[in-house]
C-alpha cells in the first residue's frame, strides 16, 4: 500500500479539457516481454510525431532482476531479448536503437514524463482468482515515479497485459487513486489486450486486429491515434475497458474449450483407431471453419476442431477462462455448468492421455528410457511457460522412466525447467536425447525435426529405438515404411470415420458452442448489474461476438439460446456436451 506521504501532489492538477491538444513526446513500455518488446520496437519504428515535429521517443523499463535484468543491457546494444525465431523484430531492434528512437532503463523514475505508458507486464492466476502481484509491483513504481511528473501531463497508460473483467474500473483504477492520481483528472486509463503470438511478434502487431478500450470515451480514441501507426494492415475497434476485458478472457477461453472438445474427440477416435484429421476436415468444411492445420505442423489451428497434443500450455490459455469467471466464483455462483471450467480439467488430462496412448502401442513406460522431443509449449519458439512437456516430464519420472528432454530453442538454464527441477534431464544436444533411447515422444513441431524420419536422420541418432510417439501433429505414418521403429500419433487412427459419427462430431460441435454462448451471456448480465458503470461502460454480448470474431486464430461465438438434443455414438457423448445440455 502507499504511504501517506506518496498522495501527496508537487501541485493542484485539473480536469483534462476535453479539447485539448495531444502531444506525445516519449513513450514508456514497462516489461520487454513477448508483447511489451514488439510494440517497443515497432513505436519506436514508426517515428510517432503526435503534436511534436520529432518523433516520440521509446523507453524500455525492466526492473533489475536475476531472470530479467540482461535485458536492458541487451536493448541499449540494439539486440532483440526474444529468443526463437522472430522475423523483422532483430533488424527493427537494432534500427531503433541506432537512430537513438529506442533505449532501455532499470530505473521507473525515468518514466516521469512519459506522455503514455504501456503497461505489459505479465498476469497470472492463484487458484480462482488473478494473480496480479508481479503487475501490482510495476504499477506502485509507476505511481511513483509519477509523484514528480510535470504539473500540465496527464499521461495515457495502456495496458498490453490481460485483465480479468472488472480489473479496470476497481483494482486498478483505485491503485492510481491512492497515489492521489485521479482517472479523467491526473491521467487516462486505457487498455488494448493484446493479440501476439511466439514467432510471428511483428507480423500480429501489424496485421491483426486490435481492442483499443478504455474507462473514458477519450481514451479509445487516443489509443487509436496511436495504434494505427502500427496496427497498419488490422483494424482497430473501439470499444469500454470491461468489453475489452470480457473479449480477451474469452478469446482464449473459447479457444481451451475448443481444443479440450478435440481432445474428447480424438481420445475417442484413438482407442477405436480412426483418423481423427479425416473427421476434423470434414466437421470443419462443415462449420465454415476450415484451415490448413491438419496437413501443416506449423500452420496456426483456428477451424472449429482444433489440433488436440500433448496439452495446452502458454501463458494465456491455462489462465483465462478463470480469469473470466472471476468475479462470478469470488460471488460464488453456480459453476457446476461451465464449459470453460470443465475444459481445464479435460486439457489437464492430456499428457496422461499421451502415456496410455504410447503404453497401447508399446506396452509399460515403466523404468524405460524416453526422450521428450520438444520443451517449449508452441514450434519455433522457446516459450516454455506452462509447457505441458514438463507436466509430462513428472508423469514419466514418477513411473521409474530415464527422462532426456530435446529442444532447439530454449535455454539450459530456463527459468521453468529450475522451478520443477528438471534442468537435469535437458539438453540442446539432439544426438545425446536421442542416445538409448526406446521411446521418443514429439511434443512440440518444431520445424527442426521436419523430415527427420524419411531422412534417415531420426534412425542415424536414435539406433536403440524401438517407437515414436507423434503427439505434436508433426509426421505421418508412411514416412516411417520401412524404418525400424514403430509409429503412432495422437489421431493417428488407420481407420476412416462413418458418416454417423461424422455428423455426431458436427452436432456435438453444436451444443458446445450454444453452451459457450450461453454461460458468456449470463456472465455479461452478471457483469454488467454489478460493474458497469453508466451506458458507456456496460457490455453487450453481440458487440462481444462481434470483436471476438476479429481474431486471426478464430473465435465464433454463436448465438444464445436453448439445447434441446443431446448426440451419442456408441454410448459415447463428450463431457463438454453433457455439461452444457444440463
Amino acid at each position: 500500500m502507499p504511504s501517506t506521504s506518496a498522495h501527496e501532489r508537487p501541485s493542484s492538477p485539473v480536469e483534462i479539457p476535453a479539447g485539448q491538444a495531444w502531444r506525445v513526446r516519449k513513450i514508456a513500455v514497462v516489461g520487454p516481454g513477448i508483447v511489451g518488446m514488439p510494440m517497443a520496437a515497432l513505436l519506436a519504428h514508426a517515428e510517432i510525431r503526435e503534436g511534436s515535429d520529432e518523433p516520440a521517443r521509446v523507453l524500455v523499463v525492466q526492473r533489475q532482476s536475476p531472470t530479467s535484468g540482461w535485458k536492458v543491457e541487451a536493448i541499449n546494444a540494439g539486440r532483440s531479448p526474444i529468443g526463437g525465431v522472430e522475423p523483422a523484430l532483430d533488424d527493427i531492434v537494432a534500427d531503433a536503437v541506432e537512430r537513438e528512437l529506442l533505449s532501455a532503463s532499470y530505473d521507473y523514475a525515468d518514466l516521469a514524463d512519459a506522455d503514455v505508458i504501456l503497461v505489459c507486464v505479465q498476469t497470472d492466476k492463484a487458484g480462482f482468482a488473478p494473480d496480479y502481484g508481479p503487475l501490482f509491483e510495476a504499477l506502485t513504481n509507476i505511481a511513483v515515479a509519477l509523484q514528480r511528473k510535470p504539473p500540465e501531463n496527464a499521461p495515457m497508460i495502456v495496458f498490453e497485459s490481460t485483465l480479468a473483467p472488472s480489473s479496470m474500473a476497481t483494482v486498478v483504477r483505485e491503485h492510481f487513486a491512492a497515489y492521489g492520481l485521479i482517472e479523467g483528472r491526473d491521467l487516462l486509463l486505457g487498455n488494448s489486450p493484446n493479440r501476439v503470438m511466439p514467432g510471428r511478434l511483428v507480423e500480429r502487431v501489424a496485421a491483426s486486429d486490435k481492442i483499443v478500450a478504455g474507462l473514458d470515451p477519450r481514451t479509445p480514441e487516443r489509443i487509436r491515434r496511436l495504434y494505427s501507426r502500427i496496427v497498419t494492415k488490422g483494424t482497430l475497434h473501439p470499444t469500454n475497458s470491461l468489453t475489452a476485458e470480457v473479449v480477451k478472457t474469452l478469446e482464449n477461453a473459447y479457444r481451451d474449450v475448443r481444443i479440450a472438445y478435440s481432445a474428447e474427440i480424438v481420445r475417442y477416435c484413438d482407442e477405436h483407431d480412426i483418423d481423427f484429421y479425416g473427421v476434423r476436415d470434414r466437421v470443419n468444411d462443415r462449420l465454415a471453419q476450415a484451415d490448413a492445420a491438419s496437413s501443416d505442423p506449423n500452420a496456426v489451428p483456428s477451424g472449429g476442431l482444433l489440433v488436440p497434443t500433448v496439452g495446452v500450455g502458454g501463458h494465456c490459455l491455462p489462465k483465462d477462462g478463470i480469469l473470466l469467471w472471476w468475479r462470478a466464483i469470488e460471488s460464488g455462483e453456480d459453476t457446476s455448468r461451465s464449459l470453460i471450467l470443465e475444459a481445464r480439467h479435460i486439457n489437464d488430462e492430456s499428457p496422461a492421455e499421451t502415456i496410455a496412448l504410447a503404453e497401447r502401442a508399446y506396452g509399460s513406460l515403466s523404468g524405460r528410457s524416453v526422450a521428450l522431443m520438444g520443451v517449449a509449449y508452441r514450434f519455433n519458439s522457446e516459450d516454455t511457460r506452462n509447457s505441458p512437456t514438463l507436466a509430462l516430464a513428472r508423469l514419466l519420472l514418477e513411473r521409474g522412466c530415464r527422462v532426456t528432454m530435446h529442444d532447439p530453442y530454449v535455454k539450459d538454464d530456463d527459468q521453468n525447467l529450475r522451478k520443477f527441477s528438471l534442468e537435469g534431464h535437458f539438453t540442446n544436444d539432439i544426438a545425446k536425447a536421442l542416445d538409448g533411447t526406446e521411446i521418443a515422444i514429439f511434443c512440440t513441431a518444431h520445424h527442426d525435426y521436419l523430415g527427420m524420419p524419411q531422412s534417415g536422420r531420426l534412425g542415424e541418432l536414435g539406433a536403440t529405438l524401438r517407437g515414436v510417439v507423434d503427439a505434436c501433429n508433426l509426421y505421418r505414418r508412411g514416412e516411417f515404411l520401412g524404418r525400424p521403429m514403430g509409429y503412432t500419433g495422437i489421431g493417428r487412427g488407420t481407420q476412416a470415420a462413418d458418416e454417423a459419427f461424422v455428423d455426431f462430431v458436427e452436432a456435438g460441435f453444436r451444443v458446445m458452442e450454444r453452451g459457450v454462448a450461453n454461460e458468456v451471456s449470463a456472465l455479461v448480465e452478471f457483469l454488467n448489474a454489478r460493474y458497469a458503470d453508466g451506458a458507456f461502460n456496460r457490455v453487450d454480448f453481440r458487440e462481444v461476438q462481434r470483436i471476438a470474431g476479429t481474431c486471426v486464430t478464430g473465435c465464433a461465438i454463436a448465438d444464445a439460446g436453448p439445447i434441446e438434443d443431446v448426440p451419442a455414438y456408441a454410448g459415447f457423448t463428450p463431457r463438454l456436451v453433457r455439461v452444457a445440455a444440463g
